[in-house]
């Protein structure tokens, strides 16, 4: 045989060899996703979770519906969705996609399953005797049923972390957000409501009790990773806007595995979680804001942390998607009540 033939082939062996195999089994990377979705509403509903399944997002966020006491949600098999959903195929092909629960940890909502008490303040008139004493206002934008915490509280972290004093009974052994999360297969956690401190009454509370909001928040982060990492290295945490929190504490970056902020150029201000409520998307964001935002994001984007972003936009929708891969964003486009994949395709 030709010896360069032969040099040829046992060359071309030893380049086989010496490839790693990619499997499908594995989850794409965070830092290659560059499509993702974001679903809160009607996860339960037929035929919801086969749309997730045969979408081609390398990502998912969505609602983890064991936690939702409210209804007969609670009783969906959200683990076997899970399981269905990273059993398919990220946009590559190749990988399988990363599926990640929502939570929110700036807020108690009375629908989840660590409530335990009367459902009804209302607004203006002192909380009820029953509540916990870091439940401390309603929401400011109006949604109905959440409340801003006392997030540094060590009640409200043994919810959301620990678990070491939780009463499930009787619709299971729930211990905290984390560990249901991590119970039921998702690979991370997407926390809403990290913007808490921006809150006057929570800043005010924390003043009170001699706290710095924003270092009780980045405390209250860095506490979710120590405890997360410890039970799956490769468990991700995700912020959800609060883009200034980093300024004064550039610690963060190292507790947080990606960022994704809401309504840059596009918003909406519908809190009915009606999809077809014009009011939930379409608003163009005020240009100031947009820089603001844009302005914290570089810098996230500087220090290697993946900038995911969620535009509420139809008509727009265009140029929502094009003014975000300008930045190199992670677009997602759809309308507030995130109760079904968008119709605004990327």
């Amino acid at each position: 045989m030709n010896k360069i033939i032969l040099i040829t082939i046992i060359a071309s062996i030893f380049s086989l060899q010496s490839t790693p195999k990619i499997s499908s089994t594995d989850p794409i990377k965070l830092s290659e996703v560059r499509t993702w979705a974001y679903q809160l509403q009607k996860i339960d509903w037929e035929g919801s979770v086969d749309k997730l399944v045969s979408s081609k997002y390398d990502m998912l966020v969505i609602e983890p519906t064991r936690t939702d006491w409210s209804s007969d949600t609670k009783s969906f098999d959200i683990k076997s969705a899970v399981t269905k959903i990273k059993n398919s195929k990220a946009g590559n092909g190749i990988n399988r996609k990363l599926a990640i629960a929502y939570i929110d940890i700036g807020e108690a909502e009375d629908w989840r399953w660590y409530w335990t008490w009367s459902t009804k303040w209302k607004k203006g008139t002192p909380r009820p005797t029953d509540w916990p004493s870091y439940i401390l206002t309603h929401d400011p934008d109006g949604w109905d049923g959440n409340y801003p915490v006392a997030y540094w509280d060590s009640k409200w972290k043994d919810i959301m972390i620990y678990g070491k004093n939780q009463n499930s009974n009787p619709y299971g052994n729930y211990t905290s957000a984390i560990d249901e999360a991590i119970k039921d297969g998702f690979d991370g956690i997407y926390l809403d409501w990290v913007e808490a401190f921006e809150d006057t009454d929570v800043a005010k509370e924390a003043k009170r009790q001699g706290l710095n909001p924003e270092a009780e928040m980045v405390k209250f982060i860095k506490e979710m990773k120590d405890y997360a990492k410890k039970r799956n290295p490769n468990f991700l945490i995700i912020q959800q806007n609060a883009s200034e929190l980093y300024k004064n504490h550039p610690e963060l970056f190292n507790y947080i595995d990606a960022i994704a902020q809401e309504a840059i150029w596009y918003d909406g201000s519908a809190t009915d979680g009606n999809w077809n409520n014009k009011n939930g998307y379409d608003d163009k964001q005020d240009t100031e804001l947009t820089n603001y935002y844009i302005k914290d994001l570089d810098q996230h984007k500087k220090a290697g942390i993946p900038v995911f972003n969620c535009e509420y936009a139809f008509e727009y929708a265009e140029d929502a998607y094009k003014k975000s891969r300008a930045k190199g964003y992670i677009p997602y486009v759809s309308r507030r009540s995130l109760s079904s994949l968008t119709t605004t395709l990327p």
